[in-house]
């Protein structure tokens, strides 16, 4: 089930043509977040960044490493202008929420996420990340969920993704 929110922003997607490509977990992204994770803390200084996303958990996905960079909301606003100074114009943006970047390394696709420690964007990603890293069967259920979906338009994929996570949620 999705929030009015969610469903807001589902439908809010633009490519409704595009498909989705799945890829098997490619231990790469290891060595590329270590390298986006240096580069980051060279722009902001030293900053705790995570590799989150289906590459951080070592299962498949859209095969691009999420990285991202919680801080405090009074803080957010100096963190943004160095992002951009740094990386360009974010890509998506929620005023003191979170804001988006994308670089691209050795041809993987990095979203770098600026976000309100505070946020239920973050606190709720650290849930359901740790819900699955302690119950396999779950994890296992989320890989096949992603595998499942190759080939679905975009916003069809993010609505079952938005869904398991919401799922997930509920039983935290």
């Amino acid at each position: 089930m999705l929030t009015k929110d969610q469903e807001k922003w589902i439908n809010s997607l633009t490519s409704k043509t595009n498909k989705i490509k799945i890829v098997p977990y490619d231990p790469k992204t290891k060595e590329v977040f270590e390298k986006i994770k240096k580069e980051i803390q060279m722009a902001l200084g030293e900053v705790d960044v995570f590799h989150h996303g289906a590459t951080g958990m070592g299962i498949s996905g859209q095969g691009e490493v999420d990285c991202f960079i919680p801080i405090s909301e009074n803080l957010f606003n100096e963190y943004l202008k160095k992002m951009i100074k740094h990386f360009g114009s974010a890509g998506s943006f929620y005023p003191l929420r979170r804001a988006r970047f994308v670089k691209y390394i050795d041809e993987i696709k990095i979203e770098m996420f600026i976000i309100n420690e505070k946020s239920f964007d973050w606190v709720n990603s650290l849930k359901f990340e740790d819900y699955l890293k302690n119950h396999v069967e779950a994890l296992e259920a989320y890989k096949k969920l992603k595998e499942d979906c190759e080939g679905l338009s975009v916003s069809e994929y993010y609505r079952r993704k938005t869904e398991f996570i919401n799922d997930i949620l509920a039983r935290c």
